[in-house]
């Protein structure tokens, strides 16, 4: 997954070398991805509802040194357009947004307009079937069956996240709209809660394997199934 982004920052670099990559982070928090980033020498937005994580975000940037490259807006994507320029990023995020959002048809409206022409959305959500698997492993039987049988794949009203996606369901929600374009459709985190607790606490080398089989696996379509979390490169048309 991160090369993909890293990629994406490239092509942004390439096609406009007189200004930093320009990146949106809709549901930032508190940086986890925008201070990497803005590290990397991009110009980050970060719109969040939350005062408290942006306050961190800011604290966090400052101690990385990219203060000056991370600005924090608070708003939410349901009202995108009010905070930040139409068609104004190289490249959105939207990771662990589409989840929790009431309305998803406009949620990823206001992505896509947020993205320039040919620029992308990359989106990262709870992947269902990694929820049902992780169920039946612990003999949590009912509640695999309540994920599977839900339209939503939730557990009930009392879930925290209001949905669930698989890969199919994923793109063609992206789709719809007729603006994007998927490029990339990966696993991220498919070996999550299938390594035994040995395999874990095998030291670096054993890490090392690890990073690379989950990189080899990611896009094997029977794998990327179960995999913790679904991530989507998507492109808006150059229109």
């Amino acid at each position: 997954m991160h090369r993909v982004l890293d990629a994406e920052v490239a092509r942004a670099r390439a096609a406009h070398p007189d200004r930093p990559p320009r990146v949106l982070d809709v549901g930032g928090g508190s940086g986890a991805w925008a201070v990497p980033l803005a590290t990397a020498g991009c110009a980050v937005t970060v719109v969040d509802t939350s005062p408290n994580a942006l306050a961190a975000l800011q604290r966090r940037a400052r101690e990385a040194g990219v203060g000056d490259l991370i600005t924090p807006v608070q708003g939410d994507v349901d009202a995108l357009a009010e905070v930040v320029p139409t068609g104004g990023a190289d490249l959105v995020l939207g990771h662990g947004l589409l989840e929790v959002v009431d309305d998803l048809p406009c949620a990823v409206a206001a992505l896509t307009a947020a993205a320039a022409p040919g620029g992308a959305v990359s989106v990262l959500v709870a992947g269902r079937n990694a929820a049902v698997l992780g169920r039946v492993l612990a003999g949590r039987l009912a509640e695999a069956r309540a994920l599977l049988t839900d339209p939503d794949g939730r557990l009930g009203p009392d879930d925290v996240l209001r949905r669930r996606l698989d890969g199919s369901t994923l793109c063609a929600l992206l789709e719809s709209g007729g603006s994007l374009r998927i490029e990339v459709l990966q696993g991220d985190g498919v070996l999550d809660g299938w390594l035994p607790g040995s395999v874990i606490d095998g030291g670096p080398a054993t890490a090392r394997a690890v990073a690379e089989l989950e990189e080899m696996i990611a896009a094997v379509p029977a794998l990327r199934e179960v995999a913790a979390r679904l991530h989507v490169l998507a492109r808006r048309s150059a229109d």
